[in-house]
C-alpha cells in the first residue's frame, strides 16, 4: 500500500531548498514520532535501514505544541547523532486530532467540518490529510505548524503523516490474505490506538484516552461488545508503550483469552522490546 501524503493550503512538504553549510550528505534518514506526551528520534542509513541512533523523551505531563518545539530543538542540537543533512526527514504526528474518510466522498475544501465533529479544533488550526489509495480512505489531522516550519528551517524538505496512516498501512499489510478477527493496541502514554481488522478489512480505527489500567480495559471491552467480538476467542495484539510485566497487561489477560505482541525483529537498544516503537519502525 502505499501513501500519498497530501495538505491542504501550503504543502511544506513539497517545498525544497538548498542548506548552505559544511555537512555532507551522510546517506542517513531521520524519522521523528511527535505528541504532546513524548518524543522518538530515529537515524538509520537509507542503504540498509541499519539503525544508527535513536532517542526517546518521555514528558512528565501534556505539553503543548510549544513546549513540544523546545524540547525537540534540544534534543536535536544537544545529539551529535541528529547533526547532518539527512537524505530523508520524516515527521510523524501521533495525535488524538484525526478522523478517517471514505475516499469517495473526501472533499479537499471541506476538511475541517470531518474534524470537528470529534475534535476540538480552532479556527486558524492548519488541517492536514493522508491519502490511503489502496483502502479508499483518508486521514484528515492536524498537525502542528509551528514544528512543520521549524523542520523545514532545519533541514529543508521533509515529509509528514499521521501515524494512524502508518498502523493502518501495517497492519492491513499483514493481515490482507488473513480470514482472522483482530484487534490490535496500539499503546502510547495516556492514550491507545485500537485497529479491529476483520478478513483482512479495516472495522474500526479508534483513539481513546485513559488514565488507569480500569479505563483502558474498559475502552476494549466496550469496543469488542459493540462489533459482537467474544473475548474468548478473538485475538488481541499489543504494540507500543506497554510491557509483559504491567498493569495493563495484567488487566488485558484478566478479560481477553488469546493476548499476544506485534512481531518484529528489530530493537533499538538493550532496553526496549521488539513490539515497542511499532510505528517509527514501519514508517522507513
Amino acid at each position: 500500500m502505499k501513501l500519498t501524503p497530501m495538505v491542504i493550503g501550503v504543502n511544506l512538504m513539497t517545498l525544497e531548498r538548498s542548506i548552505n553549510n559544511d555537512t555532507i550528505n551522510t546517506n542517513k534518514s531521520l524519522s521523528v514520532q511527535i505528541s504532546l506526551t513524548g518524543l522518538s528520534f530515529l537515524v538509520t542509513s537509507s542503504d540498509n535501514r541499519e539503525v544508527l541512533f535513536f532517542s526517546e523523551e518521555k514528558f512528565d505531563n501534556t505539553t503543548t505544541p510549544e513546549e513540544t518545539l523546545t524540547v525537540i530543538d534540544s534534543v536535536i542540537n544537544g545529539n551529535e547523532g541528529l547533526q547532518y543533512s539527512f537524505d530523508q526527514v520524516t515527521l510523524l504526528y501521533a495525535t488524538n486530532l484525526y478522523t478517517l474518510v471514505p475516499a469517495p466522498l473526501f472533499d479537499e475544501k471541506k476538511a475541517s467540518e470531518y474534524l470537528k465533529f470529534n475534535s476540538k479544533i480552532l479556527a486558524n488550526d492548519f488541517i492536514s490529510h493522508d491519502v490511503l489509495k489502496n483502502q479508499d480512505l483518508v486521514i484528515v489531522y492536524v498537525p502542528y505548524i509551528n514544528i512543520n516550519n521549524y523542520f523545514f528551517d532545519k533541514f529543508g524538505s521533509f515529509q509528514y503523516y499521521h501515524a494512524t496512516s502508518i498502523l493502518i498501512k501495517t497492519i492491513l499489510n499483514a493481515e490482507k490474505f488473513s480470514e482472522k478477527t483482530k484487534v490490535y493496541l496500539h499503546v502510547q502514554v495516556e492514550n491507545f490506538d485500537c485497529i479491529v481488522v476483520k478478513n483482512g478489512k479495516l472495522i474500526l480505527c479508534n483513539t481513546f484516552s485513559y488514565r488507569t489500567a480500569e479505563d483502558f480495559i474498559y475502552y476494549l471491552l466496550f469496543c469488542m461488545e459493540q462489533l459482537s467480538l467474544n473475548p474468548e476467542s478473538t485475538e488481541v495484539v499489543l504494540s507500543g508503550d506497554i510491557e509483559k510485566e504491567s498493569n495493563l497487561f495484567d488487566i488485558v489477560y484478566k478479560y481477553v483469552r488469546h493476548v499476544s505482541f506485534v512481531s518484529d525483529k528489530i530493537s533499538f537498544s538493550e532496553n526496549t522490546e521488539p513490539h515497542q516503537h511499532f510505528v517509527l519502525k514501519n514508517s522507513l
